[in-house]
């Protein structure tokens, strides 16, 4: 349409044509969201709505720079036939065109306008005619009236110029005849002049000839107006021809087209109306109403009518659906991003940091030779541009790029700093030039390509290759390539525009770069985001997408462009952003309708003139060099400060060959230094300052500071101030600013003492114990996964070493937490008096001297096999780099030496890779007895892809929300970095998060006058020059302080003030100013200073440099009064850490490349971020800034509103409070201690140790000596009280969930309430004396930031990208294009894995060839910055210490036996070893069970009279359970292990091999007859293959006939001959079944006795073990059947071995008759061997092996029927056996002769006292008992398993109303209808008697003259009643009960020895009672009758009684009779 419009965008008529009818169509999708057109399309700008203003005036229009078509968007114009013959030239017949008809009353007639004015030239020649500024009078031809020229006033902007060109489409003109103005379309102004047109009205045909007065002044035809090639139209249609694009830039007259820069007309936005807009000249004849009128007709279907559409139309119609479609794609209340300083600076790094800066060798001006740059990647380093770890887009062999070594040029004056922003490597696929050979020949027209500067790298690092290319130099010699794929980058392109321009890499391949291309810099930040195509199609669906929904290269074009479209004035692209609007363009709108090529262009253009000129289109047609080259040249000509430059060119290259390509170049000044300043790794940027300091290039920048803001001289204002004081000083407190003494006698005046010193328990808080009990739980997960990795049990000590980031004053803090825990003494490392001096050597620097103290550290740990060494890497994300890219050799090389001369220090980061040496060196990694835990608050750079830390090893802090109940309100609470964005919320006056916008203004004001600096420099300048004049306003120049602006003022003024209010002291405030770069902080303290000195300011406060590779450097008298303060006495002190400067008004400049963890005192009020800014693009980077502010506060400052935010990073210590002056925004003063800092300064101090195992509290009080060293910052001697406080573990034992994570042996330790014993005693831990004033309120910290760094710590809360959704380190990449949202509730472990899953190490990482599979010794400690991490670990030491001692201790029971009377009847030789038969014979028989664990069974009656038996009825009254005494034991090496010990040296006896399966064992049934049971018994045996050899098979192999038995008369000291058995149940994990040490190794047999239904357990623990495992009958049954078992079986084989070893010639006599019976909770075993005479000796641990080796070398063993050892207890370490052998009972170890003891058998039926039940009856048959007493057997007390109760139950349980059942009810009369219990009739019996005896023998009860008499068993009838067991058996051995009257008879299953007349021989007491017990009521009938007991005793029917068991479960019946 000729009458298209593309001019004022926002004019009403417009507005109301076109875009209300676009909007109102797409509103009116039902379907979709409401799309917010109008937001994004129009812009409210405030226009006039008077038509006058809106037509421009000439006076906008005068000077027009060259180049100005670029600018507009016409980069490509075509011809166009202005000849009325050739409008018909194109394919298609011309449309009809249908005029609408005049309006009723208007003139017609040819030659007149509507109003009926004439217009024809012959008739107003003469006339005045009155033409507006800026227009023009033209004649226009009427085909009605062809001989008459009408004369019309045109606005020229729409005519071109004498070109043909620059000639805006549209049309703005007005009537000469009625004078109406302000027509908008030229079809409009053709209806108003009566053209007549049978055609679609176009100025271009119609409008002919120029006006001109001539000499007489009459108008005259003119010349002819040039339309040729002048109008560019936005797409092709019917009648248009295919038009090829030029874009070639022409200069315009300056009468011509509109200016960029119209103040005037484009108001505030700064451009006017010619930028690319929304043009709907579709380059057709129609009307543009048709357009407009059927999309309102056709409302959602936006389609044209019947065939009045043209193609045109149609195809715009259908791009605006295309645009609808993708209306939707940012999100729904867009983040319509304020243009007033709301920058997000920090575009992703990923690839930025990839690209690094060339500088040229040489300047190129003079030479028309010019270099050949290709264009794409650096060559530095990874091309983690991929996507997956996808190669290169070029395979290795086509590119060779060196170099390999950094290549430095020598510095020259005056060279371009960042003339470095060019980027070379190789370029994106389908680069035609690009040729495969690795050495591209120079062309002769070339020069050498200028060195890479910074860059390290090898060749095969950087593309992948397998072979390592020789290095080439530092040159890049590509190929001569076409003219058409060339730029030639314009001669001093930065000096003429002002900028740099960057070019951000989109779809397509860029040309190569000719010239200047130090002036250009090529960036691929966006490049992934158009990768899409290359997803997995696991990503595809983790992301909710297929491969279907993936976008278009269109659709990709018109989303950026929507995007910079968006963008803020100070804002620049961020990848993260971009990424996400990408993502939810496919999850919303997959696919979308196709874009046309013809489409494309004109919605490029539409979507580009919402951003109001800041972002304009340019399209070609050949390659996208062209349309990069006509910007180039464009920007370069003319003065640039009289253009305005748009922010961003997109450049879009419709090729019909390769399909749509693009790139976009930023123009704006900030967001193209922003971008290549942000491409800049931190070392490099800090390297590029130090160049330019050194090379005077900021001189200047320099000389512009030198005069004040009023432009005074500085230097002479100072001195001319200091002069007039002379020599006074400002008083530095207790005084005001303006009062001055003199400076000796300010020097001399000291704060007032505050030594008031009191005793300060250090303390570890809540939180910390928490996390330490975490790392301890995961290393017990770790050592009991059953990989071997890690063996607890072989561990006795723990011993640390700290790695730390190379900062002296990080060294003395950590040093000083070890000194304040007094973990070394805990540890027992180093005593009370070194470990004071010696913590310095637990921590150590990662610098130059590491190597050596990393050996000897090594050296320790492998010299030290039983001792586990943790190794902590503290801040363990600083510095990850790989180890192989420098060296320790390339310390001493020039290289190095000259980078370390550029950076000025080696905190810039260049001893990078020794972190990854120390940690990741092989020895670390093979150490089985080292731990690596790494802390670090910023964790992400450890958890990628490829992490060396497992994620089930991370321990991660607790978040606030799980420990808001933990708090007191007015205990401190951790105030993180998300508690600094939610507290923008809070809605305070002065925020605690601020940006200084004022500062920001004059950043930006310099930053265009200086682009050759590095923007750091310039706001460093600033910033000094900021504080010096706030000092001089303050002091000497009120005047100044309108310039500065008022952040800075508030903070200077209250560091001079505070010290002199009242109750201050001298206190004052710090003052933290980041300096990354030493060379600018050390300018900014030696500046500060001397303004601080010159203004009399140099005892108010110090001026500090914060290095990390310096101690701190403080003045004398400040010393003094921080010594003054602490009422510290030591002369030598000085303050090493920040934390001693607590209280001191300071500044602190603190430089490095990163914040390494240091910790600031509470008196830290302010920190100054304004340096951090866009060279901070990544989370950590930004967020390590802002976590120096963090600390913990008083809950009561944290805001309301901030309850409802999302919850806290972290919570948890809890620190004192000190003194403040009360103000709520007044930094509370110190009490001077560090003791009171946070970040662990009180977590670490603590708890000495938690006993893990512990079920209570173990207080014990110890005093430490006087420590003067000790009293760490205090200097003075001090005694320390300290109460323990072990950590309460009960959930070991009541919560088993929480236990799960413990090892399991700590299951069995018992509580211990006695104290420990000698070897765990715990020493006192150092203790500190602070004064504690009263609490007061600790407020966070403020924190002043540039807008860059602002604007994302407070996206969050806001709709835009927010620092979490930053790439997380500069060392990783992101794996993947597109990827979820990081939201800010992702914490701790979902964190990790979100890490894991999207980020890949780069190739300098040093995880990047980490193996597959994490390490698995090593663990991560992750928490916010300053929460107290160092105390948690410090704790953690000490717990892991105190675990290992506990499992290596025992609770083993501790009970002194009963002792007997001493008799002096026999005497032994003490001496004596081995028992002589016919002295063991002499000595008597003690029936009386005197182990403790009989304390509650009936005493057996004897003779003699026993200690006990004295306070029998003390005893006897206590009814509550007492608790068995335990003591905890150190293990030895000859201890008995349960499953969880594992060890190299019995792994292969209790563990399967891994090739082996439990199949590899056999099942054997062994079967034989029972002399007892009367019946056959059949046992199965499990065999393991290893274990076959000692059985013997039948011939076939199959049939197990027996198991071999020794001889006697072998000798084998490395076998055992007794086969040793232990029946165990329920212990299949506790049970101490691993006995390989206890026999050193040695042969040996042992069977494990177990129930059928546990035998599954047993083989799945055990599977190297023999099990034997009884009948199914026998699963309800207690110890008692299986005792009887093993000795039924034993004594069977016995008789099958004798015949076996019979048959080969051996006496039966010969075969070995022993067993060993051990119990399964059988630990330790010791010797109490009497030293000299009157001394005895501890026991000595001995093995099992020994023991019972030594009892069968005793002589006559075969005549001995039980050997045994006594029970181990404390008191015998007191005292020695009285004698070396007894005859008593044995029990838990016996060695039994099966062939004596063959007709004596225990008990099957008993689950308690069958041991005592056997002994008697052994005893009694004459049969010898040997206990050898100076052994002694400890038992570990071991809490599950065992022969425990059974639980009572009835048989059928009322659900709704479950009771308890008591012993009494265990029993019931027969037939009654009481409850049946669900329990084993013996079970029931047995508990009645020990419960319920003193109602069946109330005579006996504490009668122990009347005993009950027991014949042929022993029962316990509970302790209170004496028993007198008689044997019936002829020939028995019993007691001589002459004279012995008893008071009760117990007849228990009595067999047929008992006969009356036995009976009659005992006396009875009158009412002595009866208990007859049978196994049924006939039984018990029939023995009533047998014995006659009728004679003798009364019996009641009532008196029958049975167990409470239905008669299925076969009860047992019992009568009860009274004497008569």
């Amino acid at each position: 349409m000729g009458n298209s419009y593309a001019g004022q965008l926002k004019s009403a008529r417009f507005e109301e044509a076109l875009h209300n009818s676009i909007e109102a169509s797409l509103r009116s999708s039902s379907g979709d969201p409401q799309p917010i057109f109008t937001q994004l399309y129009l812009e409210p700008e405030p226009y006039p709505g008077n038509v006058e203003d809106i037509k421009p005036k000439a006076d906008l229009h005068g000077g027009e720079p060259p180049g100005n078509e670029l600018m507009n968007g016409h980069s490509s114009n075509d011809p166009e036939e202005l000849e009325e013959d050739d409008d018909s030239d194109s394919s298609s017949p011309p449309l009809p065109y249908l005029q609408a008809p005049a309006p009723d009353g208007c003139c017609t007639l040819d030659g007149f306008c509507q109003a009926g004015k004439d217009l024809r030239l012959v008739s107003i020649a003469t006339e005045p005619i009155e033409v507006p500024a800026g227009f023009e009078l033209v004649g226009a031809k009427s085909p009605s009236v062809p001989e008459h020229i009408l004369v019309c006033a045109v606005d020229r902007r729409f005519l071109p110029d004498e070109n043909g060109k620059n000639a805006l489409l549209g049309f703005s003109g007005n009537c000469v005849g009625c004078g109406e103005k302000g027509f908008r379309y030229f079809t409009e102004f053709s209806n108003h002049i009566n053209l007549k047109l049978s055609t679609q009205p176009k100025k271009q045909k119609h409008l002919k000839y120029y006006l001109v007065k001539n000499s007489q002044g009459a108008l005259c035809k003119g010349p002819l107006i040039c339309w040729k090639v002048s109008v560019v139209p936005l797409c092709s249609s019917s009648d248009c021809k295919s038009r090829q694009i030029s874009s070639s830039a022409s200069t315009s007259k300056p009468s011509s087209s509109s200016s960029h820069s119209s103040k005037e007309n484009g108001g505030a936005s700064g451009h006017s109306s010619s930028t690319f807009s929304f043009s709907v000249d579709v380059g057709c004849g129609n009307r543009r109403v048709c357009v407009i009128r059927s999309m309102k007709a056709k409302g959602n279907q936006m389609t044209t009518q019947g065939k009045g559409g043209c193609e045109g139309c149609r195809e715009m119609v259908s791009g605006i659906c295309i645009l609808k479609s993708i209306l939707f794609l940012l999100p729904d209340s867009p983040p319509t991003r304020t243009t007033q300083m709301s920058s997000v600076f920090f575009g992703s790094q990923d690839l930025g940091r990839d690209c690094s800066f060339l500088k040229p060798l040489s300047s190129t001006s003079g030479n028309k030779t010019l270099p050949i740059v290709p264009t794409a990647l650096r060559v530095n380093g990874p091309m983690n541009c991929l996507v997956d770890g996808r190669p290169p887009l070029l395979s290795p062999s086509q590119v060779s790029l060196g170099p390999q070594g950094p290549a430095y040029r020598t510095p020259d004056l005056g060279d371009s700093p960042a003339s470095s922003a060019m980027n070379s490597g190789p370029p994106k696929k389908r680069h035609r030039s690009w040729h495969p050979n690795s050495l591209v020949p120079v062309p002769p027209t070339a020069v050498p390509v200028p060195a890479i500067r910074p860059i390290v790298c090898s060749p095969g690092a950087v593309l992948g290759m397998s072979s390592p290319q020789p290095p080439v130099a530092g040159v890049i010699q590509p190929q001569p390539v076409t003219a058409g794929e060339t730029v030639i980058v314009p001669d001093n392109l930065l000096n003429s525009s002002g900028v740099r321009p960057v070019i951000l890499i989109g779809h397509g391949t860029l040309p190569y770069f000719y010239g200047n291309v130090g002036d250009i810099v090529v960036s691929p930040l966006l490049v992934s985001c158009y990768k899409s195509s290359q997803l997995t199609e696991k990503t595809l669906e983790t992301l909710g997408l297929n491969s279907s929904q993936l976008l278009c290269v269109e659709t990709m074009i018109l989303l950026t462009l929507q995007y910079l479209a968006r963008l803020g004035l100070v804002q620049i692209p961020l990848r993260e952003e971009l990424e996400q609007i990408v993502l939810k363009a496919m999850l919303c709108c997959p696919r979308g309708p196709a874009i046309s090529p013809s489409q494309l262009p004109w919605l490029a253009r539409l979507e580009a003139s919402v951003s109001g000129g800041s972002v304009q289109v340019v399209v070609t047609h050949n390659s996208l060099g062209e349309g990069i080259s006509e910007s180039l040249r464009s920007l370069s000509d003319g003065p640039h400060h009289q253009k305005c430059l748009p922010t961003y060119v997109v450049i879009i290259c419709a090729s019909k060959m390769s399909g749509n390509e693009f790139c976009v170049l930023v123009l704006g000044k900030y967001q193209a230094r922003a971008l290549a300043e942000g491409m800049l790794t931190t070392n490099e940027f800090l390297k590029e300052i130090s160049y330019e300091l050194i090379t005077g290039k900021v001189s200047i920048l320099a000389s512009h500071f030198k005069t004040t803001s009023l432009g005074d001289n500085l230097d002479k204002q100072l001195v001319r101030y200091q002069r007039r004081w002379k020599g006074q000083v400002i008083q530095p407190f207790q005084g005001d600013v303006t009062d001055h003494i003199h400076s000796q006698e300010a020097a001399g005046m000291s704060p007032p003492s505050e030594r008031e010193l009191l005793s300060k328990l250090f303390q570890i808080y809540p939180t910390q114990l928490s996390v330490a009990r975490s790392l301890l739980s995961q290393v017990c997960s770790i050592a009991d996964s059953g990989t071997q990795n890690l063996d607890l049990g072989r561990f006795c000590k723990v011993d640390f070493l700290v790695l730390v980031p190379p900062s002296h004053i990080l060294v003395h803090q950590t040093a000083q937490r070890i000194r304040q825990s007094g973990v070394l003494v805990d540890l027992g490392i180093e005593d009370v008096c070194s470990a004071h001096q010696k913590s310095d050597k637990y921590v150590v620097r990662l610098d130059g001297e590491v190597h050596a103290k990393m050996e000897a550290f090594m050296r320790k740990v492998k010299q030290n096999p039983y001792t586990l060494f943790v190794l902590i890497h503290d801040n363990s994300h600083v510095d990850l780099t790989r180890g192989v890219f420098l060296g320790y050799d390339l310390q001493h090389t020039g290289q190095l030496a000259q980078q370390i001369a550029l950076s000025g220090s080696v905190c810039h980061g260049e001893l990078q890779g020794l972190a990854d040496r120390v940690v990741n060196c092989q020895e670390v990694l093979d150490a089985m007895n080292l731990l690596v835990l790494q802390v670090s608050c910023f964790p992400y750079t450890l958890q990628t892809h490829q992490s060396r830390i497992s994620i089930h090893n991370e321990v991660h802090w607790p978040s606030g929300e799980s420990l808001q109940g933990e708090q007191p309100p007015n205990e401190l609470l951790y105030f993180g970095l998300r508690d600094y964005s939610s507290s923008l919320q809070w809605g305070v006056a002065s925020p605690i998060l601020r940006c200084d916008d004022a500062f920001e203004k004059m950043v930006h004001t310099l930053l265009e006058r200086h682009p050759h600096l590095h923007s750091m420099v310039i706001r460093s300048y600033l910033l000094i020059q900021q504080y010096t004049e706030a000092m001089m306003a303050l002091t000497s120049s009120p005047s100044l302080r309108d310039h500065i602006t008022p952040e800075t003022l508030a903070m200077v003024e209250d560091l001079i003030n505070a010290p002199g209010r009242e109750g201050s002291q001298g206190r004052g405030h710090m003052l933290l100013v980041r300096v990354p770069s030493l060379q600018l902080a050390m300018l900014a303290r030696e500046r500060l200073e001397d303004v601080r000195d010159k203004l009399g300011l140099q005892l108010c406060f110090a001026v500090l440099l914060g290095s990390p590779a310096t101690e701190l450097n403080l003045q004398k008298n400040f010393t003094n009064r921080l010594k003054a303060w602490r009422g510290c006495e030591n002369e030598d002190w000085v303050p090493h850490t920040y934390e001693d400067l607590e209280g001191l008004p300071c500044i602190v400049i603190l430089t490095g490349k990163d914040p390494l963890g240091e910790t600031f005192p509470r008196s830290l009020k302010y920190s100054d971020l304004r340096l951090i800014d866009s060279s901070y693009l990544t989370r950590t980077a930004l967020e390590q800034e802002v976590g120096l502010a963090c600390t913990h506060v008083t809950m009561g400052v944290v805001h309301e509103p901030k309850k409802a935010m999302a919850p806290r990073e972290s919570d948890g210590e809890k620190a004192t409070t000190g003194l403040n002056d009360g103000d709520e925004l007044e930094r509370p003063q110190s009490n001077g201690s560090a003791a009171t800092r946070t970040s662990g300064s009180l977590a670490e101090n603590g708890v000495s140790s938690s006993d893990i195992a512990d079920s209570f509290q173990r207080p014990s009080t110890s005093t430490c000596p006087p420590e003067g060293a000790i009293t760490s910052d205090m200097g003075t001697a001090a005694q320390g009280f300290k109460q323990e406080c072990d950590s309460v573990e009960s959930q070991l034992s009541s919560n088993p969930s929480k236990a799960s994570k413990a090892p399991p042996s700590l299951y069995s330790s018992s509580s211990s309430s006695s104290p420990s014993s000698s070897s765990t005693q715990r020493p006192s831990q150092s203790t500190q004396c602070v004064r504690e004033p009263k609490p007061t309120r600790v407020s966070p910290r403020t924190v002043i930031m540039s807008r860059a760094a602002y604007s994302l710590l407070a996206g969050e809360s806001g709709s835009q990208l927010s620092s979490f959704s930053l790439l997380p380190h500069a060392d990783v990449a992101w794996s993947s294009p597109l990827r979820p949202l990081v939201t800010h509730n992702l914490q701790g472990e979902e964190r990790s894995m979100y890490y894991r899953e999207w980020t890949i190490a780069r190739q300098h990482h040093a995880d990047y060839e980490a193996p597959s599979v994490p390490h698995p010794r090593r663990m991560l400690l992750s928490g916010p910055p300053q929460v107290g991490k160092t105390g948690a670990y410090l704790q953690f030491l000490r717990i892991l210490f105190r675990m290992l001692i506990r499992l290596l201790e025992v609770d083993v029971y501790d009970e002194e036996e009963e002792e007997e009377e001493e008799t002096s009847e026999v005497t032994t030789l003490v001496k004596t070893q081995l028992p002589d038969i016919e002295e063991v014979r002499k000595l008597p028989f003690d029936p009386y069970p005197r182990d403790p664990k009989f304390r509650k069974a009936s005493p057996v009656y004897t003779d003699k009279r026993s200690k006990c038996l004295k306070d029998f009825k003390q005893e006897g009254e206590s009814h509550t359970p007492d608790k068995r005494v335990t003591k905890s034991i150190r293990l030895s090496r000859f201890a008995a292990h349960n499953a969880f010990h594992h060890c190299e040296q019995c792994h292969h006896y209790c563990e399967a091999g891994p090739a082996t399966q439990l199949s590899e064992c056999t099942f054997h049934a062994f079967t034989f007859c029972s002399s007892m049971l009367g019946e056959e018994v059949q046992l199965q045996f499990v065999i393991p293959k290893a274990k076959e050899q000692h059985f013997v098979f039948s011939q076939q192999g199959s049939h197990l006939e027996s198991m071999r038995l020794p001889l006697v008369s072998t000798k084998d000291p490395d076998r055992l001959k007794s086969p040793i058995f232990t029946p165990t149940t329920g212990r299949q994990e506790h049970g101490l079944l691993n006995i390989y040490h206890a026999m050193e190794g040695a042969t040996h047999l042992h069977i494990l006795v177990v129930k059928q239904f546990e035998m599954p357990l047993y083989r799945k623990y055990w599977p190297n073990h023999i099990l034997l495992v009884l009948p199914a009958v026998f699963n309800n049954t207690g110890v008692g059947a299986a005792r009887f078992m093993i000795k039924e079986l034993s004594y069977h084989n016995l008789e099958l071995e004798r015949n076996r070893l019979e048959e080969q010639g051996v006496k039966r006599q010969d075969v070995w008759p022993f067993i060993v019976m051990m119990d399964d909770s059988c630990v330790l075993w010791n010797s109490h061997q009497p030293a000299d005479s009157s001394e005895t000796s501890d026991g000595t641990n001995v093995s099992l092996k020994m023991v019972l080796q030594h009892m069968e070398n005793t002589p006559k063993i075969s005549l001995y029927a039980m050997c045994g050892t006594r029970r181990w207890s404390s008191s015998l370490a007191r005292k020695s056996p009285s004698h070396p052998f007894s005859r008593c009972h044995l029990h838990d170890l016996v060695m039994l002769n099966v062939d004596l003891t063959q007709n004596v058998h225990y008990d099957l039926n008993r689950y308690s006292c069958e041991e005592v039940d056997f002994n008697l009856r052994v005893n009694s048959s004459g049969l010898l008992l040997c206990r050898f007493n100076y052994f002694s057997l400890m038992k570990k007390h071991i809490p599950v398993g065992g022969n425990k109760d059974f639980l009572v139950k009835p048989k059928l349980v009322d659900m709704g109303n479950p009771t308890s059942i008591s012993p009494p009810q265990y029993v019931c009369a027969p037939d009654s209808e009481q409850t049946l219990l669900d329990a084993p009739a013996q079970f029931l019996l047995e508990r009645f008697l020990q419960s319920c005896s003193h109602r069946l023998f109330p005579k006996a009860v504490r009668n122990r003259s009347n005993p009950v008499l027991s014949i042929d068993s022993y029962l316990n009838i509970s302790p209170e009643i004496s028993v007198c067991y008689i044997n019936s058996r002829p020939h028995s051995t019993n007691l001589n009960h002459q004279g012995l009257l008893f008071s009760g008879l117990l007849l228990y299953l009595c067999d047929s020895f008992v006969v009356s007349g036995l009976l009659k021989k005992f006396r009875f007491l009158k009412g002595a009672t009866l208990c007859v017990i049978c196994q049924d009521r006939s039984s018990l009938r029939q023995t009533i009758v047998r014995l006659e007991l009728e004679d003798e005793w009364q019996f009641r029917l009532r008196d029958e009684f049975q167990t409470a068991n239905c008669s299925d479960d076969r009860p047992l019946y019992f009568l009860t009779g009274r004497h008569v």
